[in-house]
């Protein structure tokens, strides 16, 4: 037999014990490393960890073969677009009392260039989008969550066949999808405990806000002050802020809404953990057909890595394994290397791929203590 290397094992942050070796290098949003590849985790460094905000990182396990999740997007396009989004918001904040308008028209050019960047990359990189690849700490919540959106919504219209002008409005719209949050007070947007209808009332006024932020924008399409207006809106008329319903919301709406709420499910928020990326999956097939397009939510399941490589597995036959690949274009049907069955560990691990063994089914993640 060969040499065993190292396996990148997905792991949730909370169920990290002292002595695991980090996998994968942690940085800040500047592309700084925190923590780096091979150094040996303490209680102190995982509880830093869970105060960041960081949901989950890749150990090294060394029982397979090597195993390397590569990350979708390049570390400094991603740097470079949430450094741009970031400076872009603050100066809007600063300059409200001025032009608003005007600092989203300087920054226009830069933002397209970013959304051609995200393109071309998805287009090269064939394999399936996925967040988790390279962990990165963020200072404000916004901006990242900016930027992730505009991944899974370039994503979704690029499985759809959108063409590339209406791509680049589409990116354009999930980049500023959020700009008028910079108008709602911190404190509410930061609230740990449960809103109040008032404060809630604030939030939902953010969806407005940006509307009335981009549409003045002269370089800028009102398609995309619209995507910003309309991505809290659902098919059953119970979004807002104005409780349209089916075809009265555009296209670009109900992508950039799929999107959101993905991202928004599988981060870690001050009121809520991060769920798994099959998790975020079963909300938007709870409301398909009712809140969300069920086209849509079909693309973005081809697009996205639901059980990312790395992650710890139990098949519904009782096997237990690590995700090693993708299959291309089926998101939730992934190659699995076996390593326990029968409740022992398999001495020649081996392979199965849910794509050809549709009997096969993931029935549940597994975290650090339930694998041998």
């Amino acid at each position: 037999m060969g040499k065993r290397s190292i396996i990148m094992r997905l792991s949730i942050t909370e169920s990290l014990t002292p002595g695991a070796k980090l996998g994968k290098s942690i940085y800040n949003e500047r592309g700084n490393i925190l923590l780096a590849e091979g150094l040996t985790l303490t209680q102190n460094m995982i509880n830093r960890l869970i105060f960041l905000n960081i949901p989950f990182v890749y150990i090294q396990d060394s029982r397979t073969d090597d195993i390397i999740p590569a990350p979708t997007i390049a570390g400094g396009l991603r740097r470079d677009a949430i450094l741009t989004i970031e400076s872009t918001f603050l100066d809007l904040k600063k300059n409200m009392k001025l032009d608003g308008s005007f600092t989203i028209e300087k920054a226009d050019v830069k933002f397209t260039q970013i959304v051609r960047n995200i393109m071309e990359e998805l287009n090269r990189n064939k394999e399936l989008l996925t967040l988790l690849a390279d962990v990165y700490t963020y200072d404000d919540y916004i901006f990242t969550h900016s930027f992730n959106v505009t991944l899974y919504t370039l994503a979704i219209g690029m499985e759809l066949n959108i063409n590339k002008k209406n791509l680049e409005a589409l990116g354009l719209g999930a980049i500023l999808h959020d700009v008028g949050k910079i108008l709602v007070p911190v404190d509410t947007l930061r609230k740990t405990g449960k809103l109040t209808e008032e404060e809630f009332e604030q939030i939902k006024k953010h969806a407005e806000y940006g509307f009335q932020l981009i549409k003045n924008v002269h370089t800028v399409s009102l398609l995309v002050a619209n995507c910003a207006y309309q991505h809290h809106e659902r098919l059953d008329g119970s979004g807002y802020p104005r409780g349209i319903k089916g075809d009265e919301i555009h296209y670009f709406g109900k992508i950039i809404a799929v999107a959101d709420v993905f991202d928004a499910v599988t981060s870690n928020r001050v009121y809520r953990k991060a769920m798994m990326p099959h998790e975020g999956l079963e909300i938007l097939y709870a409301g398909a057909g009712k809140k969300f397009d069920n086209t849509i939510i079909e693309a973005f399941r081809r697009a996205v890595a639901i059980y990312p490589n790395g992650l710890f597995i139990e098949l519904n036959d009782g096997r237990k394994g690590v995700v090693t690949a993708q299959n291309e274009g089926i998101g939730d049907r992934p190659m699995i290397r076996i390593l326990e069955e029968n409740g022992e560990q398999v001495v020649e691990p081996y392979e199965v791929n849910l794509k050809k063994n549709l009997h096969l089914l993931i029935r549940k993640c597994l975290n650090i203590q339930e694998t041998a």
